[in-house]
């Protein structure tokens, strides 16, 4: 008895022990399932005031009217001439009726241009009176851009200014009372959030994809950051706004990352606020002024802003500084950090163009600069960019080489003659003659320029040996150096010096 009844407890107390997990498996409790976006209401809205742009170029027709090859008669050929290139079959002079040239045609000798596709984008419409943005790469070089509205209305659109370095460009058509988009704020994309496309990708009017946004100031090397994608855009989708769930664009859909020529999971969309101010500046003069401080800059890498004392990898280096631009007036060096401009930091090289692009020629502003281990402070004055700026590299003379000087380096240098620095506008440096050993290995290379070792700069070989020989072999140093019109640091740790 006592044994059944303590089996049988222990019993119980297994089951009632399991019993918990079996019910709580089977009947939890399933969170709702997050339900997608219906587009339908924003495409619906937004869709009308989409448009797709088409352009044309005019191109000869070769040869006289009439010269037919051997054999070719006005049979058959026409509509094969038609067909296939798009222009009429060439007639003979005098043909009076039927397919010859018809009255006050021109003269023979002499035929018109025939009118060819050039290529095919999209656009949106931003005022009721028919102006219209899109992408300047879609309107480049063509000879008449046509418009044609969700409505199938076409017009052919005057081309109001083109900016390529942002890829904005904005034309008008003659119509009026026309469904307009609500422009939105790209500063308040999120990523993750859902976003919207419509286009003609492949010629294909009025197509909607969507995606997320996936980056946000995305640095490609271009002039303006981009907002990055998963929305299916492909050629045609150029030009095209980039709409988020309120029905406002955010972005102009540009360009796509590919290796095929079509969508791999990667788009970039011009962000709305910048598109907006180039578009403001091209409908009110038709064309974009800018501001300038005449340098090249480049990223400052972590190597570099070690061997400086920088305690932070951020800014722009100054390259090269334009004799007579304004960083020259400012007191700015080849080799100097740019950290701020006008109290806003340069986390970036690619910031610098942005902010002093966006401000107006004449302005005075600050530039924050870091130079031999310690920031100061430069008052500037914006100069306007020219619309067209021609690189001049600097040609290079070769001149009999002075007495070598050996250092932990890893290089040989030589004094530059007074007439090379003059025509070279330098102020210091030294040539490197030979280089290897530590030297090469950091990628400096004959007849690059030395213009400063650490905090010091090199006025001549034997100085340059003199610094060069105190250096300690446990840290790198940053040598200035020349080549070209650029100037840039070069982390370098030097081998111990054999005595």
């Amino acid at each position: 008895m006592t044994k059944l009844t303590l089996r049988n407890v222990f019993a119980a107390a297994v089951l009632c022990a399991c019993l918990p997990l079996i019910p709580h498996t089977a009947v939890a409790a399933t969170p709702p399932a997050a339900s997608l976006p219906d587009f339908a209401d924003l495409v619906e809205k937004v869709g009308p005031a989409v448009v797709n742009i088409r352009t044309t170029a005019n191109v000869p027709i070769p040869g006289p009217r009439g010269a037919l090859p051997p054999g070719f008669d006005n049979g058959d050929m026409s509509e094969f001439f038609r067909r296939f290139f798009g222009i009429p079959l060439p007639q003979a002079p005098g043909n009076g009726g039927g397919n010859g040239n018809p009255k006050n045609a021109p003269a023979p000798d002499n035929p018109p241009d025939a009118e060819q596709n050039r290529g095919v984008g999209s656009g949106f419409i931003v005022s009721a009176d028919g102006y219209v943005m899109t992408n300047a790469h879609v309107v480049d070089d063509a000879d008449t851009i046509y418009v044609t509205l969700t409505d199938k209305r076409e017009f052919k659109a005057k081309l109001i200014g083109v900016d390529d370095r942002t890829d904005v460009a904005v034309v008008k058509i003659q119509a009026s009372n026309l469904p307009v988009v609500a422009i939105g704020d790209s500063n308040k994309v999120r990523v993750g959030e859902w976003v919207v496309a419509i286009g003609s990708p492949f010629g294909l009017d009025n197509t909607v994809t969507a995606g997320i946004v996936s980056s946000k100031s995305r640095n490609t090397g271009d002039y303006l950051p981009f907002i990055q994608t998963d929305v299916a855009v492909n050629p045609g989708n150029s030009g095209g706004p980039l709409i988020n769930m309120q029905g406002e664009v955010i972005g102009i859909n540009s360009q796509i990352y590919s290796r095929t020529g079509g969508f791999m999971g990667i788009s970039f969309a011009i962000p709305i606020d910048e598109a907006m101010r180039v578009a403001d500046q091209l409908k009110a003069t038709g064309k974009v002024t800018r501001g300038r401080i005449a340098v090249a800059i480049g990223e400052v890498t972590k190597d570099v802003a070690d061997s400086i004392g920088l305690p932070k990898a951020e800014g722009a280096l100054v390259s090269s500084v334009e004799p007579g631009g304004p960083a020259d007036k400012a007191g700015i060096q080849p080799g100097d950090i740019i950290l701020k401009f006008n109290g806003r930091p340069v986390e970036t090289a690619s910031d610098l163009p942005r902010m002093v692009g966006d401000t107006k020629p004449g302005t005075k502003a600050t530039v924050s600069v870091w130079r031999k281990g310690q920031a100061r402070d430069l008052p500037i004055t914006i100069a306007e960019t020219p619309a067209e700026t021609t690189a001049k590299a600097e040609q290079r003379k070769n001149t009999p080489q002075k007495p070598r000087q050996a250092n932990s380096l890893g290089l040989t240098v030589s004094d530059i003659p007074a007439e090379q620095m003059k025509s070279l506008k330098l102020k210091n440096g030294v040539q490197i003659d030979a280089v290897d050993g530590p030297a090469a290995r950091a990628g400096l290379q004959r007849g690059d320029i030395v213009l400063r070792v650490g905090d010091t700069d090199i006025t001549s070989a034997k100085q340059f040996a003199e610094v060069t020989a105190q250096l300690d072999s446990q840290k790198a140093v940053a040598v200035l150096v020349r080549r070209g019109d650029n100037t840039q640091f070069v982390p370098v740790r030097p081998r111990p010096t054999q005595k």
